[in-house]
Order: C-alpha cells, then structure tokens, then sequence
C-alpha cells in the first residue's frame, strides 16, 4: 500500500482529487483502505493519474519523492545496510512486501554493473510510468542510504521517450537511452560496494526478522475465494461465470465448490456481482464503450437491466459516474447521497 499512497500522493500534489483518480481508474473510495492490492489494479491507478494529470515526467516525479517511510520495514533494512549491493539484494529478497509488480537483478561487470528491473505485470500491460518511477526511486534510495547524490553511469527502458530529455536528466544526471533490451541502471563498482553511514548489522538483522515473518505470511496459500475473484477478473470478459464452470476450472464438483466458498464466508454469487461491479466502473469510467456494448460484455441481456444493477453497485446511474470520471473533482462512489 506504501507505493500505492506514492502514487496518490504525487497526483495530488498537482491539484488531482483521489476521488477523481479512483473514480477514474474505476475503483472503489474504500480501496486505500486494503492492505494489498492486485496487481492490475495499481496499474489502472498509473494509467489513471498518468492521463489525468497530463505530465509526461509523472511516473519521474512520483519516483523521486520516495523516501525510507514509502518502503516501511523493507526502508530500514536497506538504510541499515553494509553497502549499496548489499541493500539492492535485501530488496530481491524481500520485494513482494512493496509490491508484486517487479523483480530486482544485478548484472555484474569488473568496474561496473546493471541494476536491471524486471517488471511482473498482470492480465494489463504496465505503463511506463510505472516502470520510470520504479528506476527513479532506486536513485533516490540509492541517495538515502548513502547520504550522497548518486549518478549512474546510464540509464535505459524499453518503452520509448514519454517526455522531454530535460525532465529525465534532472532526475538521473546521465544519459538515458530508451527503446532498449531491459530497464535498468549502470552503477560503479565503487559505488555499489562502499560502506554505508548507516550500517548497523544488529540493527538489520532484527529488521529482517520482522520483514521475513512478514513474507513468510504471504506465502501461506490463499483461499478459493480470492482465487476465484482473480479468476472472475478475465473469465467474465470471455463469458464464463456460470458456477459449475468455476467449480470446473478449480477441479470441484459445483457442491463442493459451493460448500469451500460457504466456509470462508462467501458465496459464488456474491463473488460474480463484485468482479461485474469492478469491470462495470472501469469500463464505464474509461469510456471507450458503449453502454450497451459493456452491458453484453457483463452478460446483461438488456442495458436496462445493467443500468438497474450499476445504480444498485455505485448509486449512480451510469452516465453520472462516467461524467464524474472524466470531469468531476469530487468522490464517484457517494452518488446515493447526492
């Protein structure tokens, strides 16, 4: 959730409401309130205040501004680090606590080597935002740990230039090439390898031990409910949500499928309208479709019956929440009371 309030709070800080944003990106007000998010999710977030806030250098700005309280415990662990290698491969190890997007890899050379970002998207492409605010905050962290400016040596992405050179080397001070094979970072070996100010190895193990019992959390496996909901995301889309085909796809028969979901809390049904009220505010706050053509996609007959159930999910009727996304400043999810 800390890369997410980076991501929120760098849109607001150009004068963008959250409630726009997520209005936009076709989420609920009270998702910041969860504890993790799904991947594609984040990235809707990016590709939100990327187009809302029309600046190119979003994902740059956004990355810079990163400091130890943006990575919680993982930000101690690296500030208490015995060098700059040592804190990148602290960060592969414990990565999925900031985020499931991305994997960290060091190629290393005799006087120099690549630290290269590997992105891990979901069903949705990243946008390369995300992507340049992943490498600027690596510098950026990179400054915090050391107490010095860091300057790479090169800088590259795959995707191509979004923005005017300038933005790119007030954030990198070095030549960055893009349309590349990976994204990545050129580093020193002597800056890599030098002693932190901060290094205190008491200090990071007993940051590690709360960071591993964390890990060690999210790697207890997940329930058929939340398996299901990440399956519903696509199979909607491609018009599979009867429950004997969830059930089949989890290699259950439909009673058994109905009796694991009953014991976690939950029902088929319930699961099938939340996933359709999540596809419904996205593709309605997109507006690249008609109604009537998001109706079919949900498995509505008739776009009456999909205005029913919209107004039901958000309060709003459907033009209302689209207009509040492309326009609106204020919150899209308390329609009922206006």
């Amino acid at each position: 959730m800390s890369w997410v309030n980076t991501v929120v709070a760098a849109a607001e800080r150009q004068g963008l409401a959250r409630g726009r944003l997520l209005a936009r990106a076709g989420l609920a007000s009270g998702c910041l309130d969860a504890p993790r998010w799904p991947i594609d999710d984040i990235t809707r977030l990016w590709r939100a205040a990327a187009e809302l806030t029309c600046d190119p250098a979003f994902g740059l700005n956004a990355g810079r501004t990163v400091g130890p309280g943006s990575f919680n415990v993982v930000g101690f662990i690296l500030l208490s680090s015995s060098t700059l290698r040592n804190a990148i491969g602290l960060l592969q190890q414990y990565q999925r606590l900031i985020s499931d997007g991305g994997r960290f890899q060091i190629l290393a050379g005799e006087h120099q080597s690549w630290v290269v970002y590997h992105p891990q998207q979901g069903e949705l492409a990243f946008s390369a935002h995300q992507v340049e605010a992943v490498l600027a905050a690596t510098v950026s962290f990179s400054h915090w740990v050391s107490g010095h400016a860091v300057q790479p040596l090169r800088v590259q992405f795959t995707h191509r230039q979004l923005g005017p050179l300038p933005g790119y080397a007030a954030v990198f001070e070095t030549e960055v090439e893009f349309e590349q094979a990976f994204n990545g970072l050129l580093l020193a070996n002597a800056v890599l390898d030098a002693p932190l100010p901060q290094a205190d190895a008491a200090l990071s193990g007993l940051h590690r031990a709360h960071a591993s019992a964390q890990l060690a959390a999210l790697s207890v496996p997940q329930g058929l409910s939340s398996r299901v909901e990440q399956w519903l995301a696509g199979a909607i889309d491609r018009g599979v949500t009867e429950r004997a085909q969830a059930a089949r796809q989890f290699g259950l028969t439909e009673r058994a499928f109905a009796r694991r979901l009953t014991a976690e809390g939950v029902h088929y049904s319930d699961l099938l309208d939340s996933a359709r009220r999540a596809l419904a505010c996205r593709a309605v706050a997109d507006g690249a479709q008609p109604f009537v053509v998001i109706a079919r996609r949900l498995g509505f007959s008739e776009a009456s019956a999909f205005n029913r159930a919209f107004r039901r999910w958000t309060g709003c009727a459907p033009g209302d929440w689209q207009a509040r996304a492309m326009q609106g400043s204020g919150d899209a999810a308390p329609c009922a009371n206006d």
